[in-house]
Protein backbone atom coordinates (compact mmCIF):
# COMPACT_ATOMS: atom_id res chain seq x y z
CA UNK A 1 0.00 0.00 0.00
CA UNK A 2 1.21 3.43 -1.03
CA UNK A 3 1.32 5.76 2.22
CA UNK A 4 3.86 8.30 1.19
CA UNK A 5 1.59 11.43 0.52
CA UNK A 6 0.13 10.76 4.42
CA UNK A 7 1.36 12.47 7.54
CA UNK A 8 1.99 10.10 10.49
CA UNK A 9 -0.49 11.92 11.97
CA UNK A 10 -3.07 11.20 9.68
CA UNK A 11 -1.98 7.07 9.26
CA UNK A 12 -2.18 6.65 12.99
CA UNK A 13 -5.61 8.20 12.97
CA UNK A 14 -6.43 6.27 10.83
CA UNK A 15 -5.40 2.67 12.11
CA UNK A 16 -6.85 3.51 15.57
CA UNK A 17 -10.49 4.17 13.81
CA UNK A 18 -10.22 1.00 11.51
CA UNK A 19 -9.27 -0.63 14.38
CA UNK A 20 -11.92 0.63 16.63
CA UNK A 21 -14.42 0.03 13.95
CA UNK A 22 -13.50 -3.70 13.37
CA UNK A 23 -13.93 -3.95 16.95
CA UNK A 24 -17.45 -2.67 16.97
CA UNK A 25 -18.47 -5.13 13.70
CA UNK A 26 -17.01 -8.14 15.60
CA UNK A 27 -18.94 -7.46 18.35
CA UNK A 28 -22.08 -7.17 16.68
CA UNK A 29 -21.69 -9.81 14.82
CA UNK A 30 -21.02 -12.15 17.86
CA UNK A 31 -24.33 -11.10 18.66
CA UNK A 32 -25.81 -11.83 16.03
CA UNK A 33 -25.03 -15.28 14.72
CA UNK A 34 -26.65 -18.30 16.37
CA UNK A 35 -23.31 -20.82 16.24
CA UNK A 36 -21.73 -20.19 19.75
CA UNK A 37 -17.88 -21.31 18.28
CA UNK A 38 -18.24 -18.14 15.55
CA UNK A 39 -19.62 -16.35 18.38
CA UNK A 40 -16.21 -16.78 20.58
CA UNK A 41 -13.96 -16.32 17.64
CA UNK A 42 -15.75 -12.99 16.84
CA UNK A 43 -15.12 -11.89 19.82
CA UNK A 44 -11.83 -13.28 19.93
CA UNK A 45 -11.04 -11.46 17.27
CA UNK A 46 -12.99 -7.90 18.49
CA UNK A 47 -10.51 -8.42 21.39
CA UNK A 48 -7.34 -8.71 19.38
CA UNK A 49 -8.64 -5.37 17.94
CA UNK A 50 -8.89 -3.41 20.89
CA UNK A 51 -5.38 -4.78 21.80
CA UNK A 52 -4.07 -3.39 18.48
CA UNK A 53 -5.77 -0.11 19.26
CA UNK A 54 -4.29 0.60 22.12
CA UNK A 55 -1.15 -0.23 20.98
CA UNK A 56 -1.60 2.02 17.62
CA UNK A 57 -2.45 5.08 20.32
CA UNK A 58 0.95 4.01 22.23
CA UNK A 59 2.66 5.03 18.97
CA UNK A 60 0.62 7.89 18.72
CA UNK A 61 1.34 9.43 22.00
CA UNK A 62 5.34 8.21 21.80
CA UNK A 63 5.54 9.47 17.96
CA UNK A 64 3.77 12.55 18.06
CA UNK A 65 3.69 13.81 21.94
CA UNK A 66 0.09 14.41 22.01
CA UNK A 67 -3.16 13.03 23.28
CA UNK A 68 -5.45 11.27 21.06
CA UNK A 69 -8.16 13.79 19.49
CA UNK A 70 -11.12 12.64 18.42
CA UNK A 71 -11.08 10.60 15.40
CA UNK A 72 -12.04 11.93 12.14
CA UNK A 73 -15.63 11.01 10.84
CA UNK A 74 -14.01 10.07 7.17
CA UNK A 75 -10.27 8.64 6.96
CA UNK A 76 -7.95 10.17 4.26
CA UNK A 77 -6.36 6.91 4.01
CA UNK A 78 -8.16 4.56 1.92
CA UNK A 79 -9.05 1.83 4.19
CA UNK A 80 -12.01 -0.47 3.61
CA UNK A 81 -14.52 -0.26 6.02
CA UNK A 82 -17.54 -3.18 6.81
CA UNK A 83 -20.72 -1.42 6.40
CA UNK A 84 -23.99 -2.99 7.56
CA UNK A 85 -26.63 -0.67 6.16
CA UNK A 86 -29.27 -2.96 5.71
CA UNK A 87 -31.90 -4.41 8.48
CA UNK A 88 -30.88 -8.25 7.47
CA UNK A 89 -27.69 -8.97 5.83
CA UNK A 90 -26.41 -11.97 5.61
CA UNK A 91 -23.84 -12.52 7.92
CA UNK A 92 -21.46 -14.32 5.24
CA UNK A 93 -21.55 -11.19 3.19
CA UNK A 94 -20.12 -9.04 6.26
CA UNK A 95 -17.56 -11.60 6.83
CA UNK A 96 -16.84 -10.91 2.79
CA UNK A 97 -16.23 -6.67 3.83
CA UNK A 98 -14.56 -8.32 7.02
CA UNK A 99 -11.92 -10.34 4.99
CA UNK A 100 -11.09 -7.50 2.70
CA UNK A 101 -10.75 -5.11 5.45
CA UNK A 102 -8.35 -7.75 6.87
CA UNK A 103 -6.11 -7.70 3.62
CA UNK A 104 -6.31 -4.09 3.86
CA UNK A 105 -5.23 -4.05 7.17
CA UNK A 106 -2.64 -6.14 7.09
CA UNK A 107 -0.69 -5.05 3.85
CA UNK A 108 -1.37 -1.05 5.67
CA UNK A 109 1.00 -2.11 8.76
CA UNK A 110 3.21 -3.83 6.41
CA UNK A 111 3.92 -0.57 4.18
CA UNK A 112 3.39 1.75 7.86
CA UNK A 113 6.37 -0.44 9.87
CA UNK A 114 8.75 0.76 6.75
CA UNK A 115 8.11 4.38 7.91
CA UNK A 116 9.88 3.17 11.51
CA UNK A 117 13.42 3.69 11.85
CA UNK A 118 13.01 2.14 15.66
CA UNK A 119 13.33 -1.45 15.55
CA UNK A 120 10.90 -2.52 17.89
CA UNK A 121 7.82 -0.81 16.24
CA UNK A 122 8.96 -1.95 12.91
CA UNK A 123 9.02 -4.99 14.50
CA UNK A 124 5.73 -5.03 16.36
CA UNK A 125 3.71 -3.74 13.19
CA UNK A 126 4.88 -6.73 10.88
CA UNK A 127 3.37 -8.58 13.47
CA UNK A 128 0.24 -7.04 13.60
CA UNK A 129 0.31 -7.63 9.65
CA UNK A 130 0.35 -11.24 10.19
CA UNK A 131 -2.22 -11.40 13.03
CA UNK A 132 -4.79 -9.42 10.13
CA UNK A 133 -3.55 -12.10 7.65
CA UNK A 134 -4.62 -14.55 10.53
CA UNK A 135 -7.93 -12.97 10.93
CA UNK A 136 -8.29 -13.32 7.37
CA UNK A 137 -7.67 -16.89 7.45
CA UNK A 138 -10.30 -17.59 10.31
CA UNK A 139 -12.75 -15.72 8.88
CA UNK A 140 -12.55 -17.14 5.48
CA UNK A 141 -13.27 -20.53 6.83
CA UNK A 142 -16.54 -19.17 8.92
CA UNK A 143 -17.88 -17.56 6.08
CA UNK A 144 -17.55 -20.91 4.21
CA UNK A 145 -19.18 -22.48 7.11
CA UNK A 146 -21.56 -19.71 7.35
CA UNK A 147 -22.44 -19.95 3.30
CA UNK A 148 -23.35 -23.46 3.46
CA UNK A 149 -25.76 -23.20 6.22
CA UNK A 150 -27.79 -19.97 4.31
CA UNK A 151 -27.77 -22.34 1.33
CA UNK A 152 -28.79 -25.43 3.34
CA UNK A 153 -31.64 -22.78 5.08
CA UNK A 154 -32.78 -21.61 1.01
CA UNK A 155 -32.69 -24.26 -0.66
CA UNK A 156 -34.32 -26.69 2.12
CA UNK A 157 -36.63 -24.58 3.68
CA UNK A 158 -39.41 -27.17 4.04
CA UNK A 159 -37.23 -30.11 4.79
CA UNK A 160 -38.49 -30.55 8.61
CA UNK A 161 -42.26 -30.37 7.77
CA UNK A 162 -44.02 -33.41 8.19
CA UNK A 163 -46.38 -35.06 5.84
Amino acid sequence: MELKGFGMKELLLAAIKSESESRDVYLHLAEKVENGFLADRLRFIADEEEKHKDYVESIYKMQLQEEIPELPDESPVPLPEVKIDKPTVAASEVMMQAMEAELAASDFYSSLSLMFNDKEIRMTLDYLAKMEMGHYKLLEIEKEYLESQEDYDIEWEMMHVGP
